[in-house]
């Protein structure tokens, strides 16, 4: 794509391009939706935004925003192709200062992660000290937040490298499974299936399963090694929990019961509770825990360095 980029200069040499900082006005505004927001998000003054679109509106002699819209911020058609555009150009030109850098120095410098949080809070305690020790010239900036949510970030180029749950609708992502992450059934105290030494998936069907609340790989991960379909489950009282700690404390109150994966359970999650954790008699009873990137980053060689320590870190005892 960059090789069409100055094939294309070289047949159009008088061709005026908007620069790169007037292609981030414009992708910001897309996403602020409001011109404060936007400018703020690109560390100038409102005037200095507006006036760049302006004159890339002159300059390709196109109308870029809608300006019978009054104060709201509405692009033309043509508008929002040249958003898109502007990302893939911005994408393009980022990629050519990553791979020097990757070049000269790996495993240094800005790195943007996405984590989930079934993962975040269980992992990285243990896996941002070592990645500090391993790599000191690594600055590392964290989003959690939901797979999907993370997945539009990556491919707007806005997150480098996600940490997420295999199997997950991660796009056109590059992935990279390292660690498979048991699943346990936690049990109330007292529980009719307590003194069972593995729980058969087929048992759990006249319970009340607790899972989390939409959006979230796990709840999809969860029903599928139960052998039940997301879409055709009808949750009782229509309730599902937003975080495995909610979860954790609806079976300890006998409301239920839910599957949670080994890594938060050796990451101390039941502590102070008296549930009772039994073995998924199921095969392929866990999810996978892995890393995923655009295709062809020009980091990818850092991200894959990262696995060996992401396994480590998956060590608990």
């Amino acid at each position: 794509m960059l090789f069409d980029v100055l094939i294309d200069l070289v047949d159009h040499p008088t061709m005026i391009l908007p620069s790169p900082q007037q292609l981030r006005y414009l992708v910001a505004l897309a996403e602020c939706r409001h011109f404060g927001r936007a400018a703020l998000a690109c560390a100038v003054t409102q005037s200095t935004l507006s006036a760049g679109l302006l004159a890339l509106e002159r300059q390709l002699d196109a109308a870029i925003l809608d300006r019978a819209a009054g104060r709201h911020v509405v692009f033309t058609p043509l508008g929002l192709e040249l958003v898109d555009r502007a990302r893939t150009a911005l994408a393009a030109l980022e990629a050519v200062s990553e791979a020097a850098t990757a070049a000269r120095e790996p495993m240094s410098g800005p790195l943007r992660m996405g984590v989930i949080p079934t993962i975040g809070p269980f992992l990285l305690p243990k896996l941002m000290p070592a990645l500090r020790t391993a790599f000191p010239r690594l600055r590392l900036f964290l989003r959690e937040d939901t797979t999907a949510n993370l997945v539009n970030r990556l491919e707007a180029n806005r997150l480098d490298v996600l940490l997420v749950a295999l199997p997950c609708d991660c796009g056109a992502a590059d992935a990279l499974p390292v660690v498979q992450d048991e699943f346990l059934v936690a049990l109330p105290p007292h529980h009719r299936l307590a003194g069972e030494a593995q729980i058969p998936p087929a048992a759990l069907g006249a319970e009340r399963l607790l899972l989390l609340e939409d959006g979230h790989c796990l709840r999809d991960q969860a029903l599928t090694v139960c052998g039940l379909l997301a879409g055709n489950r009808d949750d009782q009282d229509g309730f599902a929990a937003t975080s495995l700690h909610t979860l954790v404390q609806m079976v300890a109150g006998g409301l239920g019961v839910t599957l949670l994966p080994r890594l938060a359970v050796d990451a101390g999650i039941t502590q102070g509770t008296a549930l009772t954790l039994r073995p998924l008699a199921a095969a392929g009873a866990w999810r996978t825990i892995g890393l995923a990137w655009r295709p062809n980053a020009p980091r990818a060689a850092d991200y894959r360095a990262l696995g060996p320590h992401l396994a480590d870190a998956c060590k608990f005892g």
